[in-house]
């Protein structure tokens, strides 16, 4: 063990600032990568400390910072911030832990996962770092990453109700829940079925539509320039409407006028259906314990939800 490394002893029961972990070790800056193996033998014990590789960073002018992982994917990577000498002098550590736990339980911020003498060791988060042009982008700088609170949430659903009111979709079974792995495509058959039927009822023509369009985006990373084209839509429309007056014994005929009325409808009640997702994502964050971001996805759906709500409930009805 090296001899720069003092005091290599884990109080696993006891915590600093709370419930923060706390190793207490100190990483000598001379001997960073022994100081910091011997740090992640407490933090990782499962990491096998022959296959552990050091990243350091030299972009901060306050710190020393070192990324570490143990494969080549990088799929857990920590970091390892060792402060800068007499930094404490201008720096409140101790305020940094407090902003640390405040900034994550509302995902805005990396998990802290544990503080030791000179430094603290946290969660490596995955995206590029904003430049001197990237930082100028309005999609950017307009991002919207918290959770609307009750009383914004309250009166969108009213403002909802009041503008879909006045919109007569007919109501018929809906399967409800049309993301891309519920359809079945058979080719060699030559058709297209439904499958898992759990959010099924009677529901909005329109919110069926507008939330299979939606859906385009996908789940696990959500991404709405796979958005369907205003192009896509009115065909996809005129398909479906051909289908549904024939199977209600009906002249197939479709005009553009009809498309058009179709489209608005289906666009408003788009809205409506990032709303109820985004509610639902909020209650499994609450409840699930299946490992997926249902935050995060929440604040996908309300996102977008806010971006294009004047838009399209601005559109008039033909």
């Amino acid at each position: 063990m090296n001899s720069n490394v003092v005091n290599i002893e884990t109080r696993n029961m006891e915590t600093q600032a709370g419930s923060v972990l706390y190793i207490d070790i100190i990483v000598d800056e001379s001997d960073l990568k022994s100081g910091v193996i011997s740090l992640l033998k407490k933090l990782r014990p499962h990491w096998k400390h022959t296959d552990i590789k050091l990243k350091f960073f030299t972009e901060g002018i306050t710190n020393m910072l070192i990324g570490c992982y143990t494969d080549e994917s990088m799929e857990e990577v920590i970091l390892v911030r060792v402060y800068g000498k007499k930094t404490e002098l201008f720096v409140d550590r101790e305020n940094e832990v407090r902003s640390f736990r405040i900034l994550h339980s509302h995902s805005c911020g990396p998990e802290l996962y544990c503080t030791f003498q000179n430094g603290i060791c946290y969660e490596f988060v995955k995206g590029t770092v904003l430049d001197k042009w990237l930082v100028r982008q309005p999609t950017i700088y307009r991002f919207q990453t918290e959770v609307p609170s009750f009383d914004i949430i309250a009166s969108e659903i009213e403002a909802l109700k009041k503008q879909l009111s006045q919109i007569k979709s007919p109501a018929v079974l809906c399967h409800n829940d049309l993301v891309c792995k519920n359809i079945i495509y058979n080719e060699a058959k030559g058709f297209v079925k439904f499958i898992d039927y759990e959010y099924a009822g009677c529901n909005y023509q329109a919110y069926d539509i507008g939330n299979h369009f939606n859906e385009f985006a996908g789940v696990n990373d959500v991404n709405y320039n796979l958005y369907p084209s205003q192009e896509l839509q009115r065909d996809w429309l005129a398909t479906y409407l051909e289908t549904y007056k024939q199977c209600n014994s009906m002249e197939p005929t479709v005009t553009d006028l009809e498309v058009n009325k179709l489209y608005v409808q289906v666009c408003k009640y788009a809205l409506v259906s990032h709303f109820s997702w985004g509610l639902w994502a909020l209650l499994q964050a609450r409840y699930s314990t299946i490992d997926f971001d249902f935050l995060r996805y929440a604040v996908s759906r309300f996102n977008f939800y806010f971006k294009k709500k004047n838009e399209i409930l601005a559109m008039q009805f033909p």
